[in-house]
């Protein structure tokens, strides 16, 4: 049962009729919006997050490789930044055993339920990748 006099009720029932309004938030799907994302060039990143600015300093490859066990270290909750600092640690040069092993020395600080949630992530980048490289053959 709705309030006429409470503000807040009528502001969400507002707020629920223009999310109505939007015919776009019904085909909405955060995967749709992460496949739009892109990802950045190597040297836009390594101007961006590495030593170019910053002589002597972490290249870029280091510093996603130390977002990814951040991220892992959070309990892998975020599937979307996981999954996009995989793809950039891999344009920045990252391997394979780089990002497993990234995420397999943070289930000692993590515990094994992140660290799987998170090579499980990062397994889907791979083998989309994987796929990638096997159709350019």
């Amino acid at each position: 049962m709705t309030d006429p006099t409470n503000p807040f009720e009528a502001m969400m029932k507002q707020a629920r009729e223009m999310a109505k309004a939007f015919p776009a938030m019904d085909a909405f799907s955060p995967k749709g919006f992460e496949a739009m994302m892109g990802t950045m060039p190597r040297d836009m990143m390594e101007m961006m997050f590495g030593n170019t600015f910053n002589d002597g300093g972490l290249d870029a490859r280091t510093r996603l490789l130390l977002t990814l066990a951040g991220l892992t270290m959070q309990g892998a909750q975020n599937d979307t930044a996981i999954r996009q600092t995989v793809r950039h640690a891999l344009e920045a040069g990252a391997t394979k055993q780089h990002i497993i092993e990234t995420i397999g020395q943070m289930s000692v600080f993590a515990g094994i339920p992140a660290m799987t949630r998170a090579l499980d992530l990062a397994q889907t980048v791979l083998d989309a990748k994987s796929d990638d490289t096997k159709g350019d053959a």
